[in-house]
């Protein structure tokens, strides 16, 4: 009896120090950068965190430079006004759905409802527009550049991911995919670290994960966010698991070697827009959003304890959250058009 009582007691005790155990989210400063003519439909950062590029409604993307961006943000601008857009592209003819850096050049990629991919090279003050262009046969709807920059993945209204070899445009089909509903359309494609691997989350609920060398679909969560769409999907960088979010307003831990379910992310409602779960640059903590309450919902990664909910302040639903990859800052995107910035305060 008092065996029991005391494993009870001690088991009491370690859920009381996992539950106490969460890490508190540095508080942040916010600051709107600047606003497209139409909604700010998506974001990404380069991976050296250096620049950020937006795309709109408008068909326009805007890059920044994130130095400038912080310089704007400091109390005392002694130099004047700071613009922290360093270029405004315009080629396509659609709303923008995604963008991608080139891992080693100064080329960013735009996937666009027009059924392209085009290529833009930012170390040219002048170029507004592509210098190369992927005509595809669907709305391209996600774009992930392979981590050696000489392959790229297209999610479109296609159930199977395109692949792409930037050198010659070829255009490779998984040769074994699995039999995919019509309403299979990828909502967004993202390789591994490594590019070992390549993730695509789908508008019929499922996560799928495929092998990067040879296009094979290795596994298929079905039903991953129920019968409800799978808005986003990433991987973890030791390549170990994937982070999922839907529009069931949940967001979802997966192991990448067995398909199971670790941990999931709840209190934070998303059923009408593409919303985004993204680890912190440490991967400590995990973001997404409220869209009743318009407001940023963020994890404790381990223990999946809400620890802060900050509100957006966007007027209206924000649409889109793509975090740094090396500090502490982050970027919303809005259906008001504006982008906005947040890092960490000093």
């Amino acid at each position: 009896m008092v065996q029991s009582q005391l494993l009870a007691l001690l088991l009491l005790i370690l859920v009381q120090e996992t539950k106490g155990s969460s890490k508190s989210f540095p508080k942040h400063e916010t600051r709107h950068l600047s606003e497209h003519k139409n909604i700010a439909r998506c974001a990404r950062f380069s991976p050296d965190g250096k620049f950020v590029a937006t795309g709109s409604s408008d068909t326009s993307i805007k890059l920044f430079e994130v130095a400038k961006i912080k310089q704007m943000m400091l109390p005392d601008a002694r130099d004047g006004p700071v613009r922290p857009v360093i270029r405004t592209f315009y080629d396509h003819l659609q709303p923008i759905n995604d963008l991608d850096f080139h891992p080693q050049n100064t080329v960013l990629i735009s996937g666009s409802k027009d059924n392209t991919i085009k290529f833009f090279d930012f170390s040219k003050m002048t170029a507004k527009r592509a210098f190369r262009v992927i005509q595809d046969t669907h709305n391209v709807r996600s774009v992930s550049f392979h981590p050696s920059g000489d392959f790229l993945l297209a999610g479109t209204d296609h159930p199977i991911p395109h692949l792409y070899d930037i050198n010659t445009f070829q255009c490779y089909l998984s040769a074994n995919a699995p039999e995919i509903d019509v309403n299979g359309a990828i909502n967004q494609v993202r390789y591994s670290a490594t590019g070992g691997m390549y993730v695509t989350a789908s508008k019929d609920g499922t996560i799928r994960l495929w092998d990067g060398v040879t296009a094979n679909c290795v596994r298929s969560i079905a039903g991953a966010h129920g019968t409800a769409e799978a808005t986003s999907a990433n991987f973890t960088k030791d390549q170990r698991f994937v982070l999922s979010s839907g529009k069931d307003s949940t967001v979802k831990l997966w192991e990448v070697g067995t398909g199971k379910l670790v941990k999931q992310y709840l209190g934070a409602t998303h059923t009408q827009l593409r919303c985004q779960a993204v680890f912190n640059d440490t991967e400590e903590f995990v973001l997404s959003i409220d869209e009743p309450t318009n407001e940023i919902v963020i994890w404790d990664a381990l223990t999946a304890e809400k620890v802060a909910k900050w509100p957006s302040n966007h007027i209206g639903a924000f649409r889109w959250l793509e975090h740094s990859p090396t500090e502490a800052a982050y970027v919303t995107c809005g259906t008001d058009r504006s982008i906005r910035f947040w890092k960490e305060s000093l």
